[in-house]
């Protein structure tokens, strides 16, 4: 029994790393020839695997941009209510993770970008896109019970990582934590 149990969480983990597998390669597509890039075979391609494969694990084109905006935004959600829950300034928490979209996380924040823009066009990407626009208002509420507040302060975030993809510089995290506490605030410091 024990043998049997080994086995189906053997397929079960080999299954899960190739779906990772292929959600890395879509990803790597979108960066680099962007969404209208994918297909399932240029995906199986990059993965270095059948394009069966692919088609296996996820069935349509939109399975497979679905999970790959949803592996993004879900790393993004699941930073922000940590710093929601453990830091004492979560503004300035996630105006570090805001800047990073100049640095290290900006190949992740340009995939993200580019699919939860193709979200206005395909429905379907849609609740994956919504997922860190509402993570980020959660984060707003601990900070204001104002809703024209929240709003403000998620448009704002989602046109402060627009502009630092824009840019070709490092964002600078202690002027978007100035930026971000005075679009809640309503004031200047």
């Amino acid at each position: 029994m024990a043998d049997e149990q080994d086995t189906v969480d053997g397929r079960t983990l080999r299954g899960q790393r190739r779906r990772a597998q292929i959600i890395e390669a879509t990803l790597a597509v979108v960066r680099r020839d962007g969404a209208a890039g994918v297909t399932h075979r240029t995906v199986a391609k990059e993965a270095g695997i059948t394009t069966s494969l692919t088609l296996y694990y996820f069935a349509t084109l939109d399975d497979l941009l679905v999970a790959a905006l949803t592996s993004v935004t879900s790393e993004y959600t699941h930073r922000i209510r940590r710093l929601v829950e453990t830091e004492d300034d979560p503004l300035d928490g996630l105006a570090r993770l805001i800047a990073e979209s100049a640095g290290p996380g900006r190949e992740r924040a340009l995939a993200e970008r580019e699919l939860s823009t193709l979200a206005a066009r395909r429905p379907v990407l849609r609740p994956a896109a919504r997922g860190w626009r509402d993570t980020v208002a959660e984060l707003a509420r601990t900070q204001t019970d104002e809703p024209d507040a929240v709003e403000a302060f998620v448009a704002l975030c989602d046109g402060l990582c627009a502009a630092i993809l824009l840019e070709c510089h490092d964002a600078d995290p202690d002027h978007i934590r100035a930026v971000l506490g005075r679009a809640l605030r309503g004031t200047t410091p």
